[in-house]
């Protein structure tokens, strides 16, 4: 029953995305444009969770997996909080790093032979022969967990200073607690227990869905002076 989750998380994700997108084609800013994407990349990496439950493990199913779930599962909402945070210049640098990072270790994955463990295999990484691609991978992560939870509570933090902006404060504690639970149970996936992501994957976006609208919903401003600009009035 637990494999069926992912499927769940997919149609969140559309939800998510049919709020985003209009916010973002209306406030054209780097840091919404890149949540966008990153909204669209998970549910791409739920989705190929999904079609694993219903059709069972394969070659393609489990590199689109990697892919879309272990490159690209956070980093592309964290590099939105980086737009968010940071000046444009900087901000596009790193853009560029990490691009050229994940299309690089993309590519590894689609060349890596992979030991084939049948039908009823579970995700997991331990099936690419060239395991060098799983040394890449805790970077990308670990990149995502700094910009997308650490920002996120640096910006509560910030907003909890002035006393007066506690919707916003609320927001952000949701969207880090929401950017956690999907490393924690990405770490259960090395030891085989796949079903934890996908439990920690769902209520990690939940979180953040609620956290987007919590702040979204603000009356107080920003303390962001590109969320400032791209406020939805």
């Amino acid at each position: 029953m637990i494999g069926y989750i992912p499927i769940l998380t997919t149609t969140l994700s559309v939800v998510f995305l049919l709020l985003i997108v209009p916010h973002a084609l209306r406030k054209p800013r780097a840091y919404l444009l890149w949540w966008a994407v990153g909204v669209l990349f998970y549910g791409l990496g739920t989705l190929v969770e999904s079609l694993h439950t219903l059709q069972g493990w394969s070659p393609g199913l489990f590199r689109a997996w990697y892919i879309f779930g272990a490159l690209l599962g956070g980093a592309p909402l964290a590099q939105g909080t980086v737009h968010l945070l940071m000046p444009a210049r900087k901000a596009w640098a790193l853009s560029i790093a990490l691009i050229v990072a994940i299309v690089f270790s993309s590519v590894l994955v689609l060349l890596s032979p992979l030991a084939t463990p049948g039908p009823e295999a579970k995700l997991s990484g331990a099936v690419l022969e060239w395991q060098g691609i799983r040394l890449i991978t805790p970077f990308i992560n670990i990149y995502a967990f700094i910009f997308l939870v650490g920002g996120a509570a640096w910006s509560a933090w910030q907003y909890a200073r002035k006393g007066t902006h506690r919707a916003r404060m609320n927001g952000n504690i949701l969207i880090a607690l929401g950017g956690l639970l999907p490393g924690i149970g990405g770490s259960f996936t090395k030891f085989g227990h796949v079903e934890v992501l996908y439990i920690t994957e769902l209520l990690g976006l939940i979180l953040i869905l609620i956290g987007y609208e919590v702040i979204r919903r603000a009356h107080a401003p920003s303390v962001h002076a590109n969320q400032l600009e791209a406020s939805p009035a």
